[in-house]
């Protein structure tokens, strides 16, 4: 039982320093990026300062309440999956998700033109692609992709009968014992 709390206080920990190493690399780096002011970069990546009041793509800019509400109930729920799961790599993803939601909040609510009117710092390019983006954002969508990637490589790899969310209903097959694999029932034992 020990064994079980240290190793769930140590995942605590470490999606805890993951969430603290990607909202401080955000926001260093926007930091080092309005210091310099550069005007540009290589024809594939370059650095290009937008300030973004809205979400992706700056959906919703104009209306910073409603973002930072919906950003703040996002975040919430991230934290609670977060805390409930039972994969530890999955959990890890997760706390990138929230470390970069939490990177762009802080953007919200401390950064020009004023407290909870503030602009995300946006400053990566890529060639091709139509936004310019942060670390927070690469931290939500790697972290996102990556935790889906997760659950859904559990959900293909176990038996039913591994699966934790698996329900079983009293009296119904299910009861029964499953070792994972097919085979046909004779309804009636010659």
């Amino acid at each position: 039982m020990q064994a079980a709390a240290f190793s769930a206080a140590g995942i605590r920990y470490a999606a805890g320093g993951i969430t603290t190493l990607v909202v401080a690399a955000d926001q260093f780096s926007k930091s080092l990026v309005l210091a310099a002011r550069p005007g540009g970069g290589g024809w594939l990546v370059s650095v290009r300062v937008v300030r973004n009041t809205g979400a992706a793509f700056g959906i919703g800019a104009g209306h910073p309440a409603l973002i930072m509400a919906s950003s703040a109930s996002v975040i919430v729920v991230v934290l609670v999956l977060t805390a409930r799961i039972r994969s530890r790599p999955a959990a890890l993803f997760l706390a990138a998700v929230v470390g970069g939601g939490l990177g762009n909040l802080a953007d919200r609510l401390f950064r020009s033109p004023g407290l909870g009117r503030g602009a995300v710092v946006d400053w990566i390019h890529v060639a091709g692609y139509p936004a310019t983006f942060n670390l927070a954002d690469v931290a939500i969508r790697v972290g996102a992709v990556a935790a889906v990637a997760v659950f859904a490589g559990a959900a293909i790899k176990l038996p039913d009968r591994l699966r934790p969310w698996r329900v079983k209903a009293a009296g119904s097959l299910a009861d029964e014992a499953d070792d994972g694999t097919d085979r046909e029932v004779d309804p009636e034992p010659a």
